[in-house]
């Protein structure tokens, strides 16, 4: 059955009437692009060379030469003005969260948490030391599903064993990384 139609033109969406013949026929390449980007009925946007909404089935309408300039010079003012306004907001927003966190006052111990201080006390480069990290995350929660699990029968158990040994297989592999991204002693600076 399939083998019997050829080269037929499929529509995404078809209406469930045909009220207007007119709509039916192919569109000129002309009239394609004075038409409505959106639709009036239920405001989502036309998908590209589509004569219905997909959405609620309208027709889309053809605009007039003066609405589409006037439109088009309407909307890039209205753009424009969006544009501003969203700028000047964020602007303010980041100006006053700088203030905030110049206003703290954080612990003196504190900088010896920075990844900085951290990865030139260590000793290793940025990747190794993300994958240590993420390896000591790994062990920590191996031995988390210790203390939140309990197991009361042998199925419990044996989930809680496979958890574990994941945890511990994650936390080998971030292991491994850290060693095989860590330069040889002789390549520092």
């Amino acid at each position: 059955m399939a083998q019997v139609v050829h080269d037929v033109q499929h529509e995404f969406w078809r209406p469930p009437t045909v009220l207007d013949p007119a709509i039916e026929t192919a569109l000129p390449p002309s009239t394609a692009q004075n038409m409505v980007e959106a639709c009036g009925g239920c405001g989502s946007e036309f998908l590209i060379g589509a004569r219905f909404c997909h959405t609620c089935g309208l027709g889309r309408r053809v605009l007039s030469a003066a609405s589409t300039e006037s439109n088009s010079n309407k909307d890039a003012l209205h753009m424009t003005g969006l544009l501003a306004r969203n700028v000047a907001r964020v602007g303010a927003a980041a100006e006053s969260t700088a203030r905030a966190w110049q206003a703290l006052r954080f612990p003196a111990w504190l900088r010896y948490l920075h990844f900085h201080e951290i990865k030139r006390w260590v000793g290793l480069p940025t990747a190794a030391l993300v994958a240590f990290m993420v390896g000591l995350g790994c062990v920590v929660g191996a031995l988390g599903v210790s203390f939140f699990y309990k197991a009361s029968n042998l199925a419990e158990f044996e989930a809680i064993q496979m958890w574990r040994i994941e945890w511990l297989l994650a936390a080998t592999a971030s292991f491994v990384a850290g060693i095989l991204l860590k330069r040889p002693s002789g390549d520092r600076d």
